[in-house]
């Protein structure tokens, strides 16, 4: 009345006379970061019908169409009331005010956008998060390209023309070598993963080849050696005799059914079929027969040495020696028409 809204239901109070507009309600949907609101209103103008739905325009709130379209028929209103934010890159922490629709125009309007790979939370095409804190992840990614060795195998094969014990290497071997292409991420300037992208072979690489030998040499005797041999090898020596090997009685017979006493030297009961009647000679011991069994798994808890790396020395039980440890055993001619695999 007279240009001054009035509820329908108010009295009208003018003795004069006055002049009344009927202004009908129409429907205004407004979408807001919390969602969309319809109502019914008669105001004027779009700012106008915000403040009868409750919100409090600032200065630097987005409103589209402005706040001062006037309302004639239903319309769709897009309001973003100005915030503050607090926005962390790295270990810096800035405070913005924005009433973007989105993380990603916010940034953009404070002078910090996303580029690249970057990242924030929440996303950049998410609305101003309710509790105003946004974090932007700064990324980069570099390629690395580095060589690398590729290791050769080795190939042993037997072979007559080479000393029995001995080895030759028929053949060098020779790395490859691959050029590999990484992909290293970095956030916020740390290094967070590091992908294998592909791996060129530029050199495959060429086997070694060695001959082992099967020839038998005879070296003569002579020296701290009175016999010829064949073979020498490193073996864990033990020592036994008949009334004491570890049966709690006496004990006079061998696997051989040669007496048990000095020159009757005993191998683990797995390779004795291979050994059984050979000649060895021990310095510190003197020569004897190969012609005992004893040994099992205790020998590896025991001793720590492989089972056929084991010899028990024989003793007369009135002259025991006790030579034990480490000790070089030499196989005496003549040489087996086939050498035992474990000797290999």
């Amino acid at each position: 009345m007279n240009g001054i809204p009035f509820a329908l239901d108010e009295s009208i109070t003018a003795n004069d006379s006055f002049q009344l507009q009927l202004r009908r309600s129409v429907p205004l949907t407004f979408v807001t970061p919390q969602g969309e609101l319809t109502i019914q209103t008669s105001a004027l103008t779009v700012g106008q019908a915000l403040s009868e739905a409750g919100f409090s325009l600032g200065m630097n709130d987005v409103i589209n169409p402005p706040a001062d379209t006037a309302v004639n028929s239903a319309m769709t209103v897009t309001y973003f009331p100005v915030r503050d934010l607090v926005v962390t890159t790295g270990e810096k922490t800035i405070t913005i005010r924005s009433a973007a629709g989105t993380v990603g125009a916010a940034l953009a309007e404070a002078g910090i956008p996303l580029s690249g790979l970057d990242t924030s939370y929440p996303l950049e095409n998410e609305a101003l998060p309710e509790d105003g804190q946004i974090r932007v992840t700064r990324v980069s990614e570099s390629i690395s390209i580095t060589m690398e060795s590729i290791p050769f195998e080795e190939e042993t094969v037997d072979s007559a023309d080479v000393a029995f014990g001995e080895e030759k290497i028929l053949q060098p071997g020779v790395n490859g070598i691959a050029m590999v292409r990484t992909r290293i991420r970095y956030e916020d300037g740390n290094e967070v993963s590091r992908e294998t992208e592909d791996k060129t072979i530029l050199r495959e690489p060429q086997k070694q080849v060695v001959a082992s030998g099967s020839k038998i040499v005879l070296a003569p005797a002579g020296g701290a050696i009175p016999y010829e041999y064949w073979y020498a090898t490193e073996m864990y020596a033990s020592w036994y005799s008949p009334c004491n090997s570890g049966t709690g009685s006496c004990s006079y017979g061998t696997a051989s059914g040669a007496p048990a006493g000095f020159g009757i030297v005993a191998v683990d009961y797995s390779i004795y079929s291979y050994l059984a009647g050979m000649k060895v000679y021990v310095p510190g011991y003197g020569a004897a027969t190969i012609g005992d069994t004893g040994g099992g798994p205790i020998i590896e808890t025991a001793f720590g040495v492989p089972r056929t790396k084991w010899i028990d020395l024989g003793y007369n039980d009135n002259a025991i020696g006790g030579l034990s440890g480490w000790v070089t055993v030499y196989f005496l001619a003549p040489a087996p028409a086939e050498v035992p695999y474990f000797l290999k």
